[in-house]
């Protein structure tokens, strides 16, 4: 698939508090002009995008290149930033978040690449399976849309839900129920919260990292993603159509996917986020999107 065809598959904000490496400049300055050494990236200030990139970085300035980050805590202004041209390419989504968020501001943001997966899963403090869990169980569920079905599907496999056919997970919702034979509530969570909100429901729908992050494992799930699932939300690096076919593209790439940076992510909370680098988000975006 031509990377300039992206739009052709579907026209994929807030103050940010930020840290940035580098420069100390902020939000200023604009992508890097085409023939000089330096990349501008935005990323989310957290351990699987920070720590890969501060190895990036290093493993460019050892070829003479210039990796300039900058870290924010929202996830509006990435990519819009990267469709201004004040930066290159942003790292802090998956592949359903850059789609959707294409679709609703009308932007050319692309998936350059992956960096790793982020399967998820059903936990629970109360219960050990999904069958224990009893008539008007409360169960929390990331409230943001792209992923706000990965729950309900879950359920939906284990024969407790039942939802619309052809409604692929990353369009599926509470509206796409028509069945809820155990009247479960569910709880709708920003999903930086919902590990602070698992002892206070039945059960949860948790990121591997996240779960990890409070000594959750994915053999401690009642339902965990199959490989296939987890593809739209596999983790991207994205830039601008121009950008990708850049020289600046392909060594960023060569970067972020090098051997140091897998060896990062093995001793990360146990390796449990894969590095799926031999995909590309491009080409196996038609499996799921139209889903």
């Amino acid at each position: 698939m031509e990377r300039r065809n992206f739009l052709k598959l579907a026209l994929a904000g807030a103050g940010a508090a930020s840290l940035t490496a580098a420069t100390g400049c902020g939000l200023t300055g604009g992508a890097a002009a085409s023939g000089d050494k330096t990349i501008k990236i935005i990323a989310t200030e957290s351990a699987p995008y920070q720590e890969p990139t501060k190895i990036a970085a290093e493993l460019l300035k050892a070829k003479g290149w210039t990796l300039e980050a900058t870290y924010v805590t929202d996830i509006i202004q990435p990519n819009l930033a990267v469709s201004n041209g004040e930066f290159d390419a942003n790292y802090f989504q998956h592949g359903a978040y850059l789609q959707q968020f294409n679709v609703d501001q009308k932007l050319e943001v692309q998936p350059l690449f992956y960096v790793y997966g982020s399967p998820a899963g059903i936990w629970s403090e109360r219960y050990s399976s999904l069958q224990e869990l009893p008539d008007g169980a409360r169960i929390a569920l990331p409230v943001d849309p792209a992923n706000n079905g990965r729950g309900l599907v879950l359920l939906r496999d284990a024969g407790l839900l039942e939802l619309k056919d052809g409604v692929g997970v990353i369009h599926t919702s509470q509206e796409s129920i028509t069945a809820n034979p155990k009247n479960f509530e569910f709880v709708e969570v920003d999903q930086q919260s919902l590990s602070k909100t698992l002892p206070d429901v039945d059960a949860g729908v948790l990121f591997v990292r996240l779960a990890a992050e409070i000594g959750l494992s994915p053999a401690d799930a009642l339902a965990f993603e199959a490989e296939a699932d987890q593809v739209p939300f596999r983790c991207v690096v994205a830039g601008t159509a121009e950008f990708a076919d850049s020289e600046k593209a392909k060594v960023l790439q060569e970067a972020y996917q090098s051997p140091e940076v897998r060896e990062w992510f093995a001793g990360y909370m146990g390796g449990v986020l894969p590095t799926p680098w031999d995909a590309d988000p491009l080409e196996e975006l038609d499996s799921w999107w139209q889903a």
